[in-house]
C-alpha cells in the first residue's frame, strides 16, 4: 500500500510559492498533506487557511514557519519529517529574497545569497536523504542560471562542481563583494546572475551522485525556470510585464512536472522550462544590466 504523499514548499505564502501549493492542495488526495511554510508565522497562519478554504482544494494544507536562512531549522524540519512520516514525496524550493532596483545590490547580498543559495545547499543536504522513492526535489530558479550568462573565467567553478565546490565559490563570490574585487574577477553587477547559476549548479551536483538510483525508481532531482511572473517580487524590474503569467498559469508546468507519473531521464538534473531541459553551457553575457532591466 503506496503512502499518502507529503509535499513542502518554501516560500510559500504569496506568488509562484502560494500558486504552487494551491496546485498541489488541488490535484494530490484528500489524505495528502502540502505544507506550506514561510518566514512570518502571521502571513503563512493566514495564507494556509486561506487554501484549505479554496472550492478545488482537496488535499490538507497547513502553515510552517521556516526561516531558510537558518540551515538548522531547515535540517530539523526534514528529520521531523522523516521521523514521522518516513520520509517526504516532493520538496519545491522556491523562497527568494526581494530586491527593489533602487536598493544596493552590494549592501543586499548577505541576504540574497543565504536566501538563494546558502538555502538551497541546505534544502538539498537535508531533503535529499529523506526523498522517497519516486519523489520530487525541484529548485526554482531562472533561465539565467546557465553557464552562458557568466564570464569564462568563472565557469570552472560550476562546470562539473560537486556540491561542496559550489558553496566554496558562492563564498568567494561573497568574499569578493565585500572586498569590492568581484568586478575584477568577472562577476556580473547583477546578483541574480551568479545566484542562479550556482543554484542549477548545486542542483547538477547531488543529481550527478544520485542519477541511476533515482531513475530506476521513478525520483526525478532538477531545477525549474518558470519564465518571467507577475509578481510583486519581479514587477518593479521589468519594464514590460504585459505578457508575463499570473503565478497560477506559471506554476502548471512545474505543477505537471512534479506530478508526472514517470520521469523523463532527459530531464533529470537539468534547467528545466516549460517541460523541456535547458542547454547548460547556453545563454548570453548580458552586455549592461539596463539593457534587461528598467532605467
Amino acid at each position: 500500500m503506496t503512502s499518502p504523499r507529503i509535499a513542502v514548499v518554501t516560500g510559500a505564502n504569496q506568488g509562484l510559492g502560494r500558486a504552487l501549493v494551491e496546485g498541489l492542495a488541488a490535484r494530490m488526495k484528500a489524505d495528502e498533506l502540502v505544507l506550506l511554510t514561510g518566514r512570518s508565522e502571521r502571513r503563512v497562519t493566514d495564507a494556509a487557511r486561506e487554501v484549505a478554504r479554496l472550492p478545488g482544494t482537496r488535499a490538507q494544507v497547513r502553515g510552517r514557519v521556516l526561516d531558510v536562512t537558518d540551515t538548522d531549522e531547515i535540517g530539523r524540519l526534514a528529520d521531523e519529517l522523516r521521523a514521522k512520516y518516513g520520509g517526504v514525496d516532493v520538496v519545491i524550493s522556491n523562497a527568494v529574497a526581494r530586491l527593489l532596483p533602487q536598493e544596493s545590490q552590494a549592501e543586499r547580498a548577505d541576504e540574497f545569497i543565504d536566501v538563494s543559495n546558502t538555502a538551497t545547499h541546505a534544502i538539498l543536504r537535508s531533503f535529499g536523504p529523506v526523498l522517497r522513492p519516486g519523489g520530487r526535489l525541484l529548485v526554482v530558479a531562472s533561465s539565467l542560471g546557465t553557464l552562458g550568462h557568466l564570464d569564462p573565467r568563472l565557469h570552472r567553478l560550476f562546470d562539473g562542481a560537486s556540491l561542496d565546490q559550489v558553496e566554496y565559490a558562492v563564498e568567494s563570490w561573497r568574499t569578493a563583494l565585500h572586498d569590492n574585487t568581484a568586478a575584477e574577477a568577472g562577476w556580473p553587477l547583477w546578483l541574480n546572475v551568479p545566484s542562479k547559476v550556482a543554484q542549477v549548479a548545486a542542483v547538477r551536483a547531488v543529481a550527478a551522485a544520485r542519477r541511476e538510483r533515482d531513475l530506476a525508481t521513478g525520483t526525478l532531482i532538477a531545477s525549474v525556470c518558470p519564465g518571467m511572473v507577475d509578481t510583486a517580487t519581479s514587477r518593479p524590474w521589468f519594464r514590460d510585464h504585459g505578457q508575463a503569467p499570473s503565478p497560477a498559469e506559471a506554476a502548471q508546468p512545474v505543477l505537471d512536472l512534479v506530478l508526472a507519473v514517470h520521469v523523463d531521464p532527459a530531464l533529470y538534473g537539468e534547467l528545466i522550462r516549460f517541460g523541456r531541459a535547458l542547454d547548460w553551457y547556453g545563454g548570453t553575457r548580458p552586455v549592461e544590466q539596463d539593457r534587461m532591466l528598467k532605467p
